[in-house]
């Protein structure tokens, strides 16, 4: 039987820094033919409005649609909700509860403390309008609908909007939008529809969030737009990095390497185990499953491209290169997870012990399966209702309270050469009393 295309590793070995500094630095930096490209895009739809989205949807999607085309009816979703199979839609309602009553446990409130005459707190409000993007394709992204709408459902959003490319979007989606709240739904994709749903158009109402994966073309667009809009963590391929202690199940661990493989040809799937034996067995398991795989033409490409069976001196060094590597999705495959839990420093979500895979996380589990990726996830966090919400100081300050804080408030705005900043302060002193004194 063929060995997987994939790197076989160890961390004694001379070449393992370069080797896995390959894995380590997997974001891909070049693209300006691909900044200039979209931005041309980006562009045409801010100055011309409708008329550029449709030019691009017949440029790259090969059909026309009219102005009025882009916005899906009442009549379309209700026919597409109605043509879903029973059990797939039994199967979405159990999801949408799950990830409804997880997002439901801690939803950030506003606040405010007094001290005497004084208040100091936080105004926390929805935002108003905030569009999801899903790709569109043979796999319509039904789930991911789910974990970007229902968050923002529960933060408040009043006005919640999906787009998708396609002449029609699959019954799946479409069920999953009205599950979410969503309350318009556009048919166009690609950076013509970012840049609609930043800039607004004729059809396109002005969003203030943009959220969703997709292509290197979305990606893009939305870095374009971000600061007239705010946009969500930069969405890459997918990846899982596992750390295994020696008595895993091999069987296990393949089946969750190729689970992340088959997302796309450019997903990342590592196994870190101090065992030569498990990595030598799960080698043996990816080969084998890989034969009767129905996506294994994509698992293949994956495991070759970001694809790694290591070896480590024991579980500790592995925890250090799973930090090093900042997964998107961490899975422990240990007899007692919570003894290594407060080594993991980077990781976007974690799955603990064998029967918590990433394939339970992306459907049913209840936290968003929308997690950073590409390493950025030492910086960046998994999405939930706080990223629908933005905050507001609250100050009040009774006349005493500012004659106690006014001094050095005045002190420091003369440090500064801040002139106008003192004399706002000394314009409230009371007769013969100084604040900058």
């Amino acid at each position: 039987m063929a060995r997987p295309p994939v790197r076989e590793l160890d961390t004694r070995a001379s070449e393992f820094e370069a080797e896995f500094a390959v894995l380590e630095n997997r974001r891909r930096t070049e693209r300006a033919e691909l900044e200039e490209s979209v931005a041309a895009i980006v562009t045409d739809v801010r100055r011309q409005g409708d008329a550029a989205v449709l030019t691009a949807i017949e440029r790259f999607d090969g059909y026309r649609l009219e102005a009025s085309e882009l916005v899906l009816s009442r009549e379309e979703i209700d026919a597409g909700v109605a043509a879903l199979d029973a059990e797939d839609a039994a199967a979405l309602d159990l999801a949408a509860e799950r990830v409804r009553t997880f997002h439901s446990y801690r939803v950030t409130e506003s606040w405010s403390e007094r001290e005497g005459g004084d208040r100091l707190g936080q105004l926390v409000r929805p935002l108003r309008r905030v569009a999801m993007y899903a790709p569109g394709g043979n796999a319509p992204l039904a789930s991911t609908v789910l974990m970007l709408g229902i968050p923002a459902s529960v933060a408040g959003v009043p006005d919640l909007v999906l787009s998708s490319p396609g002449r029609s979007l699959a019954p799946a989606m479409l069920a999953a939008a009205r599950l979410a709240g969503v309350g318009r739904l556009y048919r166009m994709g690609g950076a013509q529809a970012v840049a609609a749903l930043a800039y607004g158009t004729e059809t396109v109402e002005r969003v203030d969030k943009i959220v969703g994966p997709g292509n290197a073309y979305v990606q893009e667009a939305k870095r374009q737009v971000f600061g007239e809009v705010a946009i969500d963590s930069e969405a890459g391929p997918s990846e899982v990095f596992i750390v295994a202690e020696p008595d895993s199940s091999p069987v296990l661990l393949a089946a969750d390497l190729l689970a992340q493989a088959e997302h796309d040809a450019i997903s990342g799937s590592v196994l870190a185990t101090p065992s030569e034996a498990l990595a030598a067995a799960t080698l043996a398991e990816l080969s084998s499953q890989l034969s009767d795989l129905p996506t294994a033409e994509i698992a293949r490409k994956a495991l070759e491209w970001g694809g790694a069976v290591i070896v480590t001196r024991d579980l500790e060094e592995a925890l250090e290169l799973a930090n090093r590597y900042a997964p998107e999705h961490l899975q422990l495959f240990a007899r007692d997870p919570d003894r290594w839990l407060d080594r993991v420093e980077n990781a976007g979500a974690i799955f603990l012990g064998p029967y918590s895979p990433v394939s339970l996380g992306d459907y049913v589990a209840g936290p968003s399966h929308v997690l950073p990726t590409a390493g950025t996830a030492r910086f960046f966090s998994v999405l939930g209702v706080e990223d629908f919400q933005k905050r507001t100081s609250l100050i009040e300050f009774s006349e005493r309270g500012f004659q106690r804080l006014a001094p050095a408030a005045a002190r420091l705005a003369r440090l500064e050469g801040l002139f106008a900043h003192s004399r706002a302060l000394e314009a409230r002193k009371p007769e013969g009393v100084d604040p900058g004194e």
